[in-house]
């Protein structure tokens, strides 16, 4: 069976070579040596040619003559959560729908992440004490990893 750490060595070797703004997000080797690794970048998007960098240095230096397997490299996908504090920090700004393991569903904007979680600000009209009209008043949220089931971007075609 393939070694992961192995895989890991040969992805960061060439992604310190390529642009030391990829990171990788997932990797997954199965029982039947299929190795699947998702890359994302700090600052833009990853190109195909990031990936094919990436892939081209992991097949070339493993020996199919020791174990036969199946790679794949791609980019970590919008659709999908994010998996890692790095994911975090490049979306400060954006839109993210939070599902909390208490089954809360929190949105909001991204505005800060740190080792312990994020916080989202979102407007929320409120019963102001001694006016009659309800107003908008900005609300922050501090949300914790450790209560975070799953976070996605939230897509805007503004």
């Amino acid at each position: 069976m393939i070694s992961k750490q192995t895989v890991k060595e040969l992805a960061e070797e060439r992604i310190k070579e390529r642009d030391e703004r990829l990171f990788i997000v997932e990797l997954t080797i199965s029982s039947t040596n299929v190795i699947r690794l998702e890359l994302d970048k700090t600052e833009g998007n990853v190109s195909i040619e990031d990936c094919m960098s990436v892939s081209r240095n992991i097949e070339h230096n493993l020996d199919r003559e020791d174990a036969d397997f199946e790679l794949s490299v791609s980019s970590a996908g919008l659709d999908k959560p994010l998996r890692v504090h790095a994911q975090y920090v490049k979306n400060i700004g954006r839109g993210l729908d939070v599902k909390l393991k208490s089954k809360e569903k929190v949105t909001g904007t991204l505005i800060s992440v740190d080792e312990t979680g994020v916080v989202l600000q979102h407007e929320e009209k409120q019963a102001i004490e001694g006016k009659k009209k309800k107003e908008l008043v900005v609300i922050e949220n501090k949300i914790a990893f450790s209560d975070i089931n799953e976070a996605k971007i939230v897509i805007s075609f503004k």
